[in-house]
Parts: C-alpha cells; sequence; structure tokens
C-alpha cells in the first residue's frame, strides 16, 4: 500500500471522488430538498472550500515554496501564517467542503460517503507522509507546529 503514498494529486482523488460520487445519483434517489436550501447549502460550502483553497496556495506562492503535493520533498519553507494558523492542510479541507457542496447539490445520501472516503484517502496516502517528509526537513520547527496546529481544523 505504501506505493500509493504521495503518488496521486489531491485534486485527481477529489475530481475521481466527485465523479463517483455523481454516479450515486443513478443509485438512489435524491433527498426532496427545498432547491433554495440546496443552493444555499452548496454555495456556502463552496464558497469556503474555494476561499480557503485558494488562501493555501497564495500562502506558499508568497513563501516561495512548492505547492506541488506529490514533492513534498522539494519544499523550501515552512508556512505556518495566513489560513496555516488554523489548519495545516487548507487545500485539502478546501477540497473536502467542495465535495461536500457537490453532495448537498445533488441532495443524494450516498454521496455524502464521498467526503469520508476523500478524508480516509487524503490522511493515508497523502497527509501523513507529507509530515514524515516536513519532519524530517524542519525538525523541531515543524513538530511545534504540528502540536499547535491541527491536521484539518
Amino acid at each position: 500500500m505504501n506505493t500509493l503514498e504521495l503518488k496521486i494529486p489531491p485534486l485527481a482523488v477529489a475530481l475521481c471522488l466527485a465523479m463517483l460520487m455523481g454516479f450515486t445519483s443513478w443509485l438512489v434517489p435524491p433527498l426532496d430538498l427545498p432547491f433554495g436550501l440546496r443552493v444555499g447549502l452548496a454555495l456556502a460550502f463552496a464558497c469556503a472550500g474555494l476561499v480557503i483553497s485558494f488562501a493555501g496556495v497564495a500562502s506558499f506562492r508568497r513563501a516561495r515554496t512548492t505547492v506541488n503535493p506529490v514533492k513534498a520533498n522539494t519544499a523550501s519553507s515552512l508556512v505556518s501564517g495566513g489560513v496555516y494558523r488554523f489548519t495545516r492542510n487548507p487545500m485539502y479541507l478546501g477540497f473536502l467542503l467542495t465535495l461536500l457542496a457537490w453532495a448537498v447539490w445533488m441532495s443524494n445520501p450516498l454521496a455524502v460517503l464521498g467526503a469520508p472516503l476523500f478524508v480516509l484517502y487524503i490522511n493515508r496516502f497523502q497527509i501523513v507522509p507529507e509530515e514524515r517528509v516536513l519532519l524530517s526537513l524542519f525538525g523541531a520547527e515543524y513538530a511545534a507546529y504540528q502540536s499547535s496546529v491541527r491536521r484539518w481544523l
């Protein structure tokens, strides 16, 4: 299983899960949610997800370090300011919120399972391996950051 570590970009994982979530609409009928509620919740989740993801990317760009998630070993600086004061993984949190927006928009109870599947996969094959790399690159500085800021929220 270690062969999947840091191999598939998280955006690709999120897009694949979004497609699978879309297929669930053929398997399970949607919930009867009012259209306004669906739109409002979906927009709120999607906007929050996009803002958080882009804030993470912007912080990396300002620090002039890599945003390539499959090349964590090329990180040139530890980013702990901005949105990274609240979550160690804002880009992945943003993807998660966007997947939740998609599930709400489809109003399909089975589609909601895409969100925990994303968390499980990303934790195991992306975040934990990234954390090992960052510990080896930044040592005590990263360990202190890890102990003061949560992985997701």
